[in-house]
């Protein structure tokens, strides 16, 4: 058996083949799983649970049909749909978990998370993330009207895609000391996370010890996965 990680999927009604391509992924390896984890990003945007956007309903129904097969799906929130609430997790079936979860996998100890913590030399990000996150803004945000918060999420993302752009690779890709406090704080062997669309594995070194740090692509033009079964970990990349 085998436990699937997937992250970055960034889906919208603007990109049909993403959503197609992870359909098709549910369906033929999902299927095969144990369990799936969808570490963050998983949606473009999410600007609250009573969005009635068609594609949510969609997803929603097909992740309900694995759960319903027996297979669980957990989530981690990412930077994109952090406000992804208890509503869609009842319609979906999906189990949220917090912002950092050590697994015990087949005599493996995992953690997982999103990634954007780790990018803390990102200190303009860091100090938004903060922001967005505060309960009381959080509140005040679901009181608007659903258009207002669309075009909220719009400035959003194109402020962020600008900030981006004036940023170097190495302020957005994760801090070394930081991966390594957390391999130190919860005395893992593995690190899996998404969020800086760079997919990889990475050997550290932490005191005596060789850990290793995944890295789920995000997708674009091809899909991204983590399969961990009792004999390996790999990095698998597939076509939609």
């Amino acid at each position: 058996m085998s436990t699937l990680f997937i992250a970055d999927l960034h889906l919208s009604e603007q990109e049909p083949a993403i959503t197609a391509g992870f359909l098709r992924f549910l369906r033929e390896d999902a299927i095969q799983a144990e369990s799936l984890y969808i570490l963050g990003d998983f949606f473009d945007y999410w600007i609250g649970d009573d969005d009635p956007n068609p594609l949510h309903t969609t997803i929603a129904q097909a992740l309900n049909e694995l759960k319903q097969k027996g297979i669980p799906c957990y989530f981690i929130h990412g930077n994109r749909d952090f406000l992804l609430g208890s509503r869609f997790a009842r319609e979906s079936g999906i189990i949220l978990l917090p912002q950092e979860k050590v697994l015990e996998l087949y005599s493996k100890r995992i953690l997982i998370l999103h990634g954007d913590t780790l990018c803390t030399d990102d200190i303009g990000y860091q100090q938004y993330r903060k922001r967005v996150h505060t309960p009381w803004i959080q509140r005040l945000f679901f009181l608007l009207p659903l258009f207002a918060r669309l075009k909220i999420a719009a400035r959003m993302r194109a402020g962020s895609q600008y900030a981006n752009n004036q940023k170097s690779e190495t302020i957005m890709d994760v801090n070394q000391p930081a991966v390594i406090e957390h391999f130190k704080k919860y005395q893992v062997d593995w690190i899996i996370h998404g969020h800086t669309h760079r997919p990889a594995i990475h050997e550290i070194q932490v005191g005596d010890k060789i850990v290793h740090r995944g890295v789920l692509g995000a997708w674009h033009e091809k899909g991204s996965m983590f399969k961990v079964t009792e004999t390996s970990i790999e990095l698998i990349s597939f076509p939609f």
